[in-house]
């Protein structure tokens, strides 16, 4: 073996394979199961409860 191989095949040392988790893959969670994880509270108004577009006329008439 040369040692290009050896470094590319971790479980050629007797350790466990640690690729070998990822093999398979759990059961999905059915989506009807699923909850927030914390909860949210409404999003800030990023204009502060101020019109954009009034403000832009007013500040060029004409």
């Amino acid at each position: 073996m040369s040692g290009q191989q050896e470094a590319e095949d971790p479980g050629a040392r007797g350790a466990p394979d640690p690729r070998q988790r990822y093999r398979t893959l759990p059961e999905p969670v059915p989506l009807d199961r699923t909850i927030e994880g914390q909860r949210s509270r409404p999003v800030p108004d990023p204009a502060a409860g101020r019109d954009p577009d009034r403000d832009a006329v007013l500040r060029h008439p004409g």
